[in-house]
């Protein structure tokens, strides 16, 4: 009941005009920090930390909360429209998003988006205001062993990804490892693959990455194809540009696997909203009825990772709140912030400075109103781009993943880096290997050797660290359980399905025929 009350003495600080004026700033400037490739809220909060610190420290931070949760709640939208991730969590997104407005239901994968996005939000905050304490423990019980444990759990989920051809899946997983060990080696000092370029001393940026296998790898497939003046079918009139009930009852599940997940890898500091998502996506798909709709258009491969995008907002307040530790580079700087009012983030940041903690968390409650009000609205007005022409949406998407690249660390290396990536995205596409597996070894592979070399430093290089700690083997033991499990199911579905071609071969009757149709569905 103390949560309880403290929340509401915090509405009222939060309710003020003055309040109130800055959530609706800061949701606004997220929600088109989250729709500009390249930039992202860490960047943006850096870039206004000198603004907020004018203001007190309770509306700065509020401000700020503001913008954090805004481009969460946006950063779909170029993934889905354009197949262009803004942030690293938006990844996962194009994965059936795009497939999505390929099949003319732009809106629809946009509103789910931003339905999912709302409930998981909601629910992050709600877990924030009266599991803190608890989750903030069970973050505290994490050390290096759990984390190799747990980006280990993530590679497998990767490689599962990839079921329809593990082969490829594995070569995609191996190329994103290889390219994340590029640069200066921060245990060692050494130069890794860097080939003496300083340019590469600080690695391979990310959305260099992910926009050129993406977004320049997309156009270049596409222009190979004979299409009309349009791209995309737009569907007239606002209800079939909003998902279904059927859509809303099918993602059901998926909506709340990745708020409960989405929230809990961000209580983890260093957790993260990519790893939130990715696993989120995972998890959704090999717990589906159907897992051969993913990567084709599947509305919970959607609702899933949007809804552990957003969620993971609220965990990961916790432990910059309550232990004083940044789960991610927008958390880091608004420790910053913090520490510029000269508030010392921890434990007794609720007890000493109750002013402050609870009407950011109150913030959060309000900003999530102003979101599902300012976007869905706004989801006509986004689909349109859709109606404008390849010829010119082409050219369009280059100079905006150009310009977004180049945003992040003023380089021209960069640029041609996304460049040599559109290439590697495009001969993917031709041969069939999924692009999903190398981005996410890309982002899980520094953190998976960080938390390994630092566990094999607390054992004097004992490998058996890992199983003697409990949570770390339960990790291992899950994912090989895990991985076990789904290889004998798929290997069983390959059997089934060749019986049954077989039998149609043999019998080339409408039974048989019908009988194969089945098999194939399920």
């Amino acid at each position: 009941m103390d949560a309880l009350s403290n929340l509401l003495t915090g509405f009222e600080s939060a309710f003020t005009p003055m309040n109130l004026f800055w959530v609706f700033v800061g949701v606004v400037i997220g929600t088109l920090v989250g729709i500009l490739p390249g930039l992202g809220p860490p960047a943006t909060l850096a870039i206004l930390l000198p603004l907020t610190t004018s203001l007190s420290p309770t509306t700065g931070l509020i401000m700020m909360a503001g913008i954090y949760h805004g481009a969460k709640f946006a950063g779909a939208t170029t993934s889905i429209l354009l197949n262009i991730p803004g942030e690293t969590s938006s990844v996962v997104l194009c994965l059936d998003g795009h497939p999505l407005a390929r099949q003319g239901r732009a809106g629809a994968a946009m509103g789910m988006s931003a339905i999912s996005g709302f409930i998981a939000s909601t629910f992050g905050v709600i877990a924030l205001t009266f599991a803190a304490p608890s989750v903030a423990n069970l973050a505290m019980s994490f050390g290096p062993p759990e984390y190799a444990a747990l980006m280990a759990f993530g590679l497998l989920m990767v490689i599962l990804l990839a079921s329809d051809s593990p082969v490829k899946g594995f070569l995609s997983l191996s190329l994103g490892l290889l390219l994340s060990t590029i640069g200066i080696d921060i245990f060692t000092g050494q130069q890794r693959l860097t080939f003496g370029t300083t340019a590469l001393f600080d690695g391979i940026d990310f959305i260099a990455v992910s926009v050129g296998l993406f977004a320049v790898g997309e156009v270049l497939l596409n222009v190979e194809k004979k299409m009309g003046k349009q791209l995309f079918t737009v569907p007239k009139g606002i209800k079939n540009l909003l998902p279904t009930k059927a859509d809303l009852k099918q993602s059901r599940m998926a909506i709340a696997m990745g708020s409960v997940f989405g929230f809990f890898i961000g209580a983890l500091p260093g957790g993260g909203s990519t790893v939130a998502s990715f696993l989120s996506y995972t998890m959704v798909k090999k717990t589906s009825k159907h897992p051969e709709k993913f990567g084709k258009g599947a509305i919970e491969g959607v609702a899933g990772p949007e809804a552990a995008n957003n969620s993971e907002s609220g965990g990961a307040m916790i432990p910059l709140l309550s232990l004083g530790l940044p789960g991610s580079s927008s958390t880091a700087v608004m420790l910053a912030a913090l520490l510029l009012y000269g508030l010392q983030p921890g434990p007794l940041l609720f007890t000493d400075h109750p002013e402050i903690g609870w009407p950011v968390i109150a913030s959060l409650y309000i900003g999530n109103v102003m979101l599902i009000i300012l976007n869905l609205p706004m989801i006509p007005v986004w689909v349109q781009i859709l109606k404008i022409p390849y010829w010119a949406l082409y050219p369009a998407i280059l100079v905006l993943s150009a310009v977004g690249v180049y945003s992040v660390r003023s380089s021209m290396t960069d640029v041609l880096m996304m460049g040599g990536f559109g290439l590697l995205g495009y001969v993917f596409g031709k041969f069939g290997v999924p692009a999903a597996p190398l981005v996410m070894a890309f982002v899980l592979g520094p953190m998976a050797e960080n938390a390994v070399r630092q566990s094999l430093v607390l054992s004097d290089n004992n490998p058996l660290i890992f199983l003697e700690r409990p949570i770390s083997a339960t990790i291992f033991g899950v994912a090989i359980l895990l991985g076990v499990t789904l290889l004998i199911t798929g290997r069983r579905r390959k059997s089934v399905k060749a019986q049954a071609h077989s039998a149609a071969v043999a019998d080339p009757s409408p039974v048989a025929d019908d009988h194969l149709t089945e098999v194939k569905g399920k």
